[in-house]
């Protein structure tokens, strides 16, 4: 068996490693960051493509939610319950009036834009979560989601997700141990010195963008929402429940819920929605960003929440009960333990909200940059890659772990399985990895015997 040095060994083990993720997540966190600019980049053109929905007459007195939300109802034929509403607060802007529709998908929602001094209809169309992105962007999250391929195409983002850090952190170690000594002007260390360097640089955002991308991820994400329950890490949220629960639980329960939702959302009162943000309003909800959600069965009471999430970050909330129009609960942001902060701050700056245009700006470089890295990773490995039919089982992930020592080797096994449990998707990459490798290896080696032989 070679035999090499101890530093070798993992310098071996990591490069191959490093190699596996570049030729086979590459492709992935390629996609994950073309399509991530793309979201950050338009928010100004969708809200000129969109700009007759979004604006109304600046002049002029507001009317009252009530009719507002009245001549939505009219538009769309009166039928629809009333998921939430979002007042127009800022002089020139629309109400929007959601209403739920089990047509629409998970986080949907169809919007009226009703302008609250002419009450006339701006626009009709589907918006998506708490964002309440508009139909372009919409596109372009789900593609940068799932490659518009429903939970199924979810699996590439989290590959992307899981192994980002994973790149990031190897290519900065092989970069500290291989570097060479003095400074060599070629095209092949030119390239290596600039992706090194865009390494360096982006390193941070890499690690952020893996980590709460995670936290959105289908399989690696319950395990962090697990973690955070866990440390107490989790989002507060209003308690909007009005009495205490029966002590024996109906079976029927969820469907009933489902059903007074939809019930209450269509004979609710419409002049609740004026008293209800009054009352918001008046404890303190002062962002010119609200949302109101009438309560989803009879034992829940109303919310209000700001979804300002801007710098500085106004997600305040209270929980009203419209009998009495006093608050029963609330959450303040000011009050959110540090990991829940830090969270929220996190994903906000993920999606390019945090500090408006310059929050987007960072995040277009970074996203060019990183493409930019993955085109010349892909062109270093392509001038260097072996000739053809020329095989050696030294440069195989498997061959790598053998070249460790038995503490090595337990410990690389260790901790491919903590992660795999705690990422799933990462975990069943790496087998397919390690399948493909050992199938190489054999190979590999039953071509230097017979070499031998020969």
């Amino acid at each position: 068996m070679t035999t090499c040095t101890p530093r070798a060994a993992w310098v071996n083990l990591l490069r191959r490693l490093h190699f596996y993720i570049g030729l086979c997540a590459g492709p992935f966190i390629f996609i994950a960051a073309l399509t991530g600019t793309l979201y950050v980049a338009t928010p100004q053109i969708e809200n000129l493509i969109y700009r007759q929905a979004l604006t109304a007459e600046p002049q002029g007195e507001r009317l009252p939610l009530a009719e507002q939300i009245a001549v939505a109802r009219r538009a769309i034929g009166g039928h629809a319950p009333v998921f939430a509403v979002r007042p127009a607060l800022t002089p020139g802007e629309t109400t929007r009036v959601m209403f739920s529709d089990p047509a629409l998908g998970e986080s949907e929602s169809r919007a009226l834009f009703i302008d609250p001094v002419t009450l006339a209809v701006k626009g009709d169309m589907t918006v998506y979560g708490t964002s309440g992105i508009l139909p372009l962007r919409q596109w372009i999250d789900y593609a940068h989601r799932s490659l518009l391929l429903g939970d199924a195409g979810r699996l590439y983002s989290e590959l992307a997700a899981s192994w980002m850090w994973a790149a990031a952190i190897g290519g900065i170690v092989l970069w500290f141990f291989t570097r060479p000594k003095r400074r060599i002007r070629n095209r092949q260390q030119n390239d290596r010195r600039l992706h090194s360097t865009l390494g360096w640089c982006l390193l941070g955002g890499m690690l952020l963008f893996s980590a709460t991308g995670l936290t959105w991820s289908q399989w690696a994400g319950s395990n962090v929402d697990a973690l955070r329950a866990a440390f107490g890490w989790l989002t507060p949220q209003v308690n909007t429940r009005l009495h205490a629960q029966s002590a024996n639980p109906d079976p029927h329960a969820e469907h009933q819920s489902r059903h007074d939702g939809m019930v209450m959302g269509m004979s609710m009162p419409l002049n609740r929605y004026d008293e209800v943000l009054a009352a918001a309003r008046h404890a303190g909800l002062s962002a010119d960003r609200l949302e109101i959600r009438p309560p989803k069965d009879r034992d829940r009471a109303w919310t209000v929440t700001e979804i300002d999430r801007r710098w500085p970050t106004q997600v305040d909330a209270v929980a009203i009960d419209d009998s009495r129009m006093q608050v029963i609960d609330r959450t303040r942001f000011a009050d959110f333990p540090l990991m829940a902060k830090l969270t929220r701050w996190g994903v906000d700056f993920h999606m390019g909200i945090l500090f408006g245009l310059a929050n987007q700006l960072l995040l277009i470089a970074f996203g060019v940059a990183l493409c930019v890295t993955i085109v010349i990773g892909y062109r270093l490995w392509w001038r260097r890659r072996p000739a053809a039919g020329a095989q050696n089982p030294l440069f195989t992930l498997t061959q790598s772990w053998l070249l460790l020592s038995a503490a090595g080797k337990g410990g690389v096994l260790l901790m491919a399985v903590l992660l795999g449990l705690a990422m799933p998707v990462l975990g069943g990459s790496l087998l397919l990895f390690v399948a493909v490798d050992v199938l190489r290896w054999r190979m590999s080696s039953a071509a230097v015997r017979e070499t031998v032989a020969e």
